[in-house]
């Protein structure tokens, strides 16, 4: 358990020390790596998606956003699962349905069928994730090589979201949409036979009947709660569907957590956020997604609609969030021996805050270029490197090892429903603003509504128009568009700095990561 700084004790561990665990790091970093550049590798895939296949509006929505609302829905499930029947088991089980899976959507010749594929991409990364944390838990018994080990997994799973659209942009120039699929093949067989091979299996003593009540509660709640954010991005804030979906997760999640409440083997051990580290942990991965959610998603539409870079150069002039991000989370298990938990996770959230509020202050003086958003990007991936490196850490450490697959959902969890909130929430005040800065267009009544809608919409219709006329729309608005990032930017620089207060304020003095399972 986490307890007050004190030298780091003779442990004896030496004794007991796994000689293959550097290896099971390098497969579970592979599979965690491939889960993460899923999540956003469709991206720069999806306009030769939508021109092959043209799918509807609708379902062009299912396709982004069928495979987060599966993950983000299952991942509770699928770590009471592999507690109970084996994490091994669970993650190579979670590895043949995502090499399924991604066959299929190669396959694919009609838009339902990549929302099928895209469903059960969404149930293998399910049950991939939550047992790659629960098997470093289990094969790192030394204190300090575990924060190394969670370190590494937090660096991948962050620096892999920013290198998905870098990967995409290189496959789909050259082969089209489904190589963002086909890579996962080979990348998938290969983590199956190492992982056969070198895993261990561990599992928890888990007694009594399974809860299915929960994990329809849990299921239920989850999907309604991923989907009422993601639909409140879309829609905003004055459509109902969202509401009633985020209501609908209200009342499913809170019968859920009474249920775990009262079960002797719950799917959950939901008294873990009566731990403050815990929950402290928890909303500080929370938050530290919503900021690099929203930033890595407005800052990639100001790349390709208002600076007219191809979805490879945009993917590229994102990279300095993802080297800051690395960088910082493997300094950070260092720095967490000499150093309080508390000013850890203060400075990390403090230097996100520095990153999400540098492009509003330096617009107050001059036009804000690419200089200074690579110099923000890179501020704000060190920043989110040191606080979820170090919350991952705290989270883990914080809980019992036979609770880790329900610590390990939760903490992916933070990350996807934190991502998807920052696009919502943020993604929607700045679309707010980019309408609100617009002038008077002087365009059709149908064409300046379109405009209007979004910054993607005004480069299509600039792009119709052409000529100086369709010059002229483009910069005015990507000139609005960038006026209207930067203050949602600094909302989400003002959370972080909420986080950061009770970060200082409310976990323990003297707190540091001296735990040894086992």
């Amino acid at each position: 358990m986490l307890s007050p700084a004190a030298p780091r004790p003779d442990n004896g561990n030496a004794a007991r020390l796994d000689p293959r665990r550097w290896i099971v790091l390098a497969i579970l970093s592979g599979s965690v790596l491939l889960i993460a550049m899923d999540t956003t590798i469709l991206n720069v895939a999806f306009p030769s998606l939508v021109s092959d296949l043209q799918p509807g509006s609708v379902e062009q929505l299912w396709i982004i956003d069928v495979y987060a609302l599966a993950l983000s829905g299952l991942l509770v499930t699928a770590g009471a699962l592999g507690d109970r029947f084996g994490r091994k088991r669970m993650l190579l089980t979670g590895f043949a349905i995502f090499a399924l899976a991604s066959l299929l959507a190669v396959l694919a010749t009609e838009a339902w069928q990549v929302i099928g594929a895209r469903a059960l991409l969404g149930v293998g990364g399910a049950a991939i994730m939550p047992s790659t944390l629960s098997i470093l838990r289990h094969v790192f018994v030394d204190a300090r090589e575990r924060a190394f080990a969670y370190a590494v997994w937090a660096g991948i799973f962050g620096g892999g979201m920013a290198l998905g659209p870098v990967v995409g942009g290189l496959l789909v120039k050259d082969f089209g949409w489904q190589s963002a699929f086909l890579l996962n093949l080979p990348v998938a067989a290969l983590m199956m036979a190492l992982g056969a091979r070198f895993l261990p299996e561990s599992r928890s003593p888990r007694t009594g009947r399974w809860d299915w009540w929960g994990v329809g509660q849990s299921v239920v709640g989850m999907l309604a709660l991923a989907g009422g954010i993601k639909q409140l991005g879309k829609s905003g804030f004055t459509d109902p569907l969202p509401w009633a979906l985020l209501l609908l997760a209200a009342v499913s999640l809170t019968l859920f957590v009474r249920r775990q409440l009262r079960l002797e083997s719950p799917l959950l051990q939901v008294r873990l956020f009566t731990n403050r580290s815990f929950s402290i942990a928890a909303v500080s991965i929370f938050l530290g997604m919503v900021g690099m959610g929203a930033v890595l998603f407005l800052v990639t539409q100001w790349f390709q609609y208002g600076e007219g870079y191809t979805p490879l150069e945009a993917g590229i002039r994102l990279l300095p969030a993802a080297l800051g991000l690395i960088l910082t989370s493997m300094v950070a298990p260092s720095l967490m021996q000499r150093f309080q938990i508390r000013h850890m996770l203060g400075c990390g959230l403090i230097v996100m805050t520095a990153g999400l509020a540098l492009p509003w202050t330096l617009q107050r003086f001059a036009d804000i270029g690419y200089p200074a958003v690579a110099v923000a990007l890179a501020v704000l991936g060190m920043g989110v490197g040191i606080a979820t490196t170090v919350a991952s850490v705290t989270l883990m450490a914080a809980t019992p090892a036979h609770e880790a697959g329900g610590a390990a959902a939760v903490e992916e969890t933070c990350y996807e429903l934190g991502a998807a909130l920052g696009v919502a929430i943020l993604g929607s005040v700045a679309a707010a603003l980019y309408r609100a800065n617009l002038p008077s267009l002087g365009l059709g009544g149908d064409t300046e509504e379109a405009v209007r809608g979004s910054i993607g919409e005004a480069a299509h219709a600039a792009h119709g128009i052409g000529g100086e006329a369709g010059r002229v729309l483009l910069e005015t608005a990507s000139t609005a568009y960038t006026a209207a990032i930067t203050p949602a930017f600094l909302i989400g620089a003002a959370l972080t700095l909420s986080a950061a207060v009770v970060a200082w304020t409310w976990v323990p003095r003297g707190l540091r990561p001296t735990e040894n399972a086992h």
